[in-house]
């Protein structure tokens, strides 16, 4: 009888090289996990306040706070998984999407809460209730410190980040974003503008009477919010589906590989971090002298290609269609004239 052995994340497969093609950055989880937990604290007193003060207002940035509290404590879990499993070989281009990932679910989360603030206003507007103005904007208030100390936290973070990758890769064009830290900004300062606008209804009608401020305001913001929301699930699902094909390394790609009349018939690129990317080449040639590693050095050129994989054919049977035509017939790539004869 044979035993099958269960497969674990330290199984090795055939490489000569690693898959970390992203470090990841320490200071950017760091960051992330004391704004998830400071986020919670916040939540938590907004929505007990919001209920016992019958304002929807801060109700709803409770309520929208909380999915942040969701969403930041997940970017920070997936820099955690994206750490945890670099070294792990089931992961054929290593584990930067998981930050990714996270940061589409986070996007997916505000248009939820965003759905969330349009039907409880609508509710307000529909059906009217008492409101204690002046102890929920001291909620509220509280609520906007605490995130623009969560969005300066964050920031440093992700100077730290920046900084680090920069040294990492000094020779690198261009600079992405670290799509999970966006994601946890972009929740905490579309916190930040709900509390914002809790602020305003609550003193609008504190000050002036207009109840009906605080369930209007609670529509504008949920549509800003829907905004933002749509842009990072374009940014995030653009990576994920690798659609990474108008990027300009992929031109820089193509001139240098067809540089001596070489061509290209298939090429994919993708992103596998940051900054990094992955290519796929085939392609033909009729000089026999430029091979994959002639290639491979060409493409030392752009920093961004980190991996590649190259197939090369020989065409053998060049011939044009015609004395004037450079064409060759059998491939489609380009033939060297013979040099004209001195008469």
């Amino acid at each position: 009888m044979f035993r099958q052995t269960p497969m674990h994340a330290e199984t090795r497969f055939p490489c000569t090289h690693n898959r970390i093609f992203d470090a990841g950055s320490a200071a950017a989880e760091r960051s992330t996990w004391i704004v998830a937990w400071l986020t919670a604290a916040t939540m938590a007193i907004e929505i007990v306040a919001g209920w016992w003060f019958n304002s929807m207002a801060l109700l709803a940035d409770g309520l929208h706070m909380s999915s942040h509290t969701l969403a930041i404590g997940l970017a920070a879990v997936a820099y955690a998984a994206a750490r945890r499993y670099a070294g792990d070989s089931r992961f054929a281009f290593g584990t930067w999407k998981i930050e990714v990932l996270s940061g589409f679910a986070s996007a997916i989360f505000l248009l939820g809460i965003a759905a969330m603030m349009v039907v409880g206003s609508v509710e307000r507007i529909i059906s009217p209730q008492p409101i204690h103005y002046r102890e929920a904007m001291l909620v509220a208030v509280l609520g906007l410190v605490v995130n623009l100390v969560c969005a300066l936290i964050l920031d440093r973070g992700r100077h730290h980040a920046e900084h680090a990758h920069t040294h990492a890769h000094h020779h690198a064009h261009g600079k992405h974003q670290d799509l999970n830290m966006k994601a946890a900004t972009v929740h905490v300062l579309t916190d930040a503008l709900t509390s914002v606008l809790a602020i305003i209804a609550l003193a609008g009608g504190w000050l002036r009477g207009w109840d009906w401020l605080d369930p209007a305001v609670g529509i504008a913001g949920a549509i800003l919010i829907a905004i933002w929301a749509k842009g990072l699930i374009i940014e995030t699902g653009k990576v994920l589906l690798d659609r990474e094909m108008d990027h300009p390394v992929v031109h820089g790609i193509v001139d240098s590989v067809e540089a001596d009349g070489t061509r290209i018939n298939d090429l994919h690129v993708w992103r596998v971090g940051k900054n990094a990317y992955s290519c796929a080449i085939t392609a033909i040639t009729h000089d026999a002298a430029v091979t994959p590693a002639v290639i491979r050095a060409r493409l030392t050129a752009h920093a961004e290609i980190v991996h590649s994989t190259i197939e090369l054919s020989l065409c053998t049977q060049g011939r044009s269609n015609s004395a004037t035509d450079s064409t060759c017939e059998v491939c489609g790539n380009m033939l060297a004239m013979p040099a004209p004869r001195k008469t």
